[in-house]
């Protein structure tokens, strides 16, 4: 039987495999787990929960917080926030542990939920699969003054988180205009309200959530209006969040794309700059471009991969104690300052670069060039043989060796279908192109079912 939990909690389309009476299960069986774990220390437990504006998230914080205060947790319902600042919250405000109802860049229909605990930090694997074996059991439900109290945040909470961010940047951003697609998400009013806080004249689109907007053709995963727009406007950059803004691209003023390895790369030189880069280090994942991780090398900067996904990225950073990581999804963690990825953070750092170089976005983007890189996707194959064939091994070597010290090859299994990942990288795109094409039809061959 498959993992109730993923990479990122538990995600599917709402009410059908994400539903109420799933969340209402989750949020008691989370509070006796960390409840045995020690984590509420003899007290009364107290929860915060957030939520993205899809329409579904209504009725599953409903739910999710109606099986906290069933299981005697006194409950805020923060509403619509950003998975970053539901994270920062639940430290700032010394909660216990957080919930976050999102699916973050997926659409609509879809929808999650995530657990922090004390901090602000993600819940280990062991924590999760604990919360998911107590789904099952039977529980002496607390009866009168027992059960949990809820209050309604009234804007507090994200007023916090902004001048909490603000804190953060060192210079302000005045004479910056910085055009930003909220994705109809959870920052459509924090993300604008931080930027201008900090002194920037700001263009907003997709800032209008109605439930069903989210994401839709907008966005981080559909940065074409946000290009659009930052040229039409003369605006310096352009930023982009996904649907709880834990993510974040950038655009320059000339429309062309900023993605989170140039990011990255950016504030890694930044803070190598002003001795903030722990140990000299970036974290990056398997997936990042080798454009980026030959710039850090020509700066003197590591870097550390780590598997595709903002966890395992956590989780490198965590064990080698650096301060910056992400992915090339716009994901970038900023340990400094937050617990996971928050893409109105990056996008007030990236612009106090600009403001504090005088050096416009495509000037700082320059020093990370991108190599061309090719991805292909190759199904119904035996993808648990992807590491041990060896035909496939030597077609692997064979490649590399064209490619030299300009280009990388890369196979991944997926995690959740028969299918292979092929992903080339050259110095030219034709190069590419023709060795991922060569690559596929060798997986498809030799790992074909059957």
């Amino acid at each position: 039987m498959a993992r109730l939990f993923g990479t990122d909690g538990v995600r599917g389309l709402a009410n059908r495999e994400v539903t109420a009476e799933l969340a209402l299960q989750l949020g008691a069986a989370a509070a006796h787990v960390l409840g045995r774990q020690g984590v509420f220390d003899g007290r009364r437990p107290r929860a915060i929960v957030g939520r993205d504006p899809r329409v579904s998230g209504q009725f599953l914080s409903a739910a999710v917080i109606a099986g906290l205060a069933s299981a005697g947790v006194d409950v805020e319902d923060l509403g619509v926030l950003p998975t970053p600042a539901v994270a920062f919250l639940t430290g700032a405000e010394n909660a216990d542990f957080a919930v976050m109802i999102s699916a973050s860049h997926n659409p609509m229909a879809d929808n999650g939920i995530k657990f922090f605990t004390r901090g602000g930090h993600k819940l280990d694997d062991a924590v999760e699969d604990a919360i998911e074996a107590e789904l099952s059991t039977e529980w002496e439900r607390p009866t009168g003054a027992g059960v949990g109290r809820i209050t309604l945040d009234r804007g507090v909470g994200g007023d916090r988180y902004v001048e909490h961010l603000l804190t953060t940047i060192g210079n302000d951003l005045s004479g910056l205009r910085i055009a930003v697609d909220c994705a109809n998400g959870a920052a459509s009013e924090v993300g604008p309200a931080a930027l201008r806080a900090a002194g920037a004249d700001v263009v907003v689109i997709n800032a209008s959530p109605d439930g069903r907007n989210i994401n839709d053709q907008c966005g981080s995963t559909h940065p074409e209006q946000l290009q659009a727009v930052t040229v039409a406007s003369d605006a310096d950059l352009g930023v982009a969040f996904d649907g709880d803004a834990d993510r974040c691209l950038a655009v320059d003023r000339t429309g062309a794309l900023v993605d989170g390895d140039q990011i990255m790369g950016i504030l890694a030189l930044a803070m190598q700059e002003s001795g903030r880069l722990a140990h000299g280090t970036l974290v990056v994942t398997v997936m990042s471009n080798l454009g980026l991780l030959l710039a850090m090398r020509d700066a003197g900067i590591t870097t550390v991969q780590a598997d595709v996904g903002d966890r395992y990225v956590l989780e490198a950073m965590r064990f080698g104690g650096f301060t910056l990581g992400g992915e090339q999804s716009g994901h970038v963690i900023m340990a400094e300052h937050a617990t996971t990825g928050d893409g109105v953070l990056s996008a007030l750092h990236l612009a106090s670069r600009v403001a504090a170089t005088g050096t416009p976005l495509a000037g700082l983007a320059a020093a990370i060039q991108r190599l061309p890189q090719v991805l292909i996707n190759v199904p119904d194959v035996d993808k648990a043989r992807v590491l041990t064939d060896e035909g496939l091994a030597a077609a692997v070597a064979a490649s590399e060796g064209r490619l030299g010290d300009t280009g990388r090859v890369l196979l991944r299994s997926s995690g959740t279908e028969p299918l292979v990942r092929v992903m080339v990288e050259a110095a030219v795109q034709e190069q590419a192109d023709a060795e991922a094409r060569a690559l596929s039809d060798v997986v498809r061959e030799r790992l074909r079912l059957g």
